[in-house]
């Protein structure tokens, strides 16, 4: 059955410099994973499933607002799981909303941990890598308007590809067609 995620797609030049340093660190899944904020994690979805869920997700896409966000510095989930991370800073309370949202209705998903949005820059590495990741952009900082959010299909090759792009507030329109 088809894997897909929701996400907040971080724009360039960040995306491709987080990239970048999660690759550098040594994270193998850095070329796989474009780098965003969850808000769904990965979820295997239906044909019948996938219909009912975009639909969902255009509606709630449609009642949400574009919102700021401020990425600022690093933090860790460890020890409890071996995770570091840029903190989202500014746009928490938006992000916790869209993500209750969008797990609501037809996809009603339990998770592993309390929601934190965050972006991933090392993950399962060992702790000299995960040290270098913390130490290497504890003085990372962007900040920029988020006004969609991207719908994610794994794909057979294990690459995380955007599906399906959702304009905040416009009704629930596309941003674009679906991507090949």
């Amino acid at each position: 059955m088809p894997v897909h995620g929701v996400a907040v797609t971080i724009p360039e030049p960040w995306g491709s410099h987080l990239q970048d340093a999660r690759r550098s660190f040594g994270d193998p899944a850095a070329a796989a994973i474009p780098t965003h904020v969850t808000l769904l994690p990965p979820t295997e979805l239906d044909a019948a499933g996938m219909e009912r869920f975009v639909e969902h997700l255009a509606a709630v896409c449609a009642l949400a607002q574009p919102f700021e966000m401020v990425l600022s510095g690093t933090g860790t989930f460890r020890p409890v799981s071996p995770v570091v991370f840029v903190q989202v800073s500014k746009g928490i309370s938006a992000c916790e909303r869209l993500e209750r949202a969008v797990r609501s209705g037809p996809v009603e998903r339990t998770l592993d941990f309390p929601y934190h949005p965050h972006v991933t820059i090392a993950h399962h590495l060992d702790d000299p890598a995960l040290d270098e990741a913390f130490e290497g952009l504890a003085d990372f900082r962007a900040s920029f308007r988020v006004a969609g959010v991207d719908l994610y299909e794994h794909g057979a090759d294990g690459v995380w590809r955007v599906a399906r792009s959702f304009a905040l507030g416009e009704g629930g329109r596309t941003r674009s067609d679906d991507l090949a």
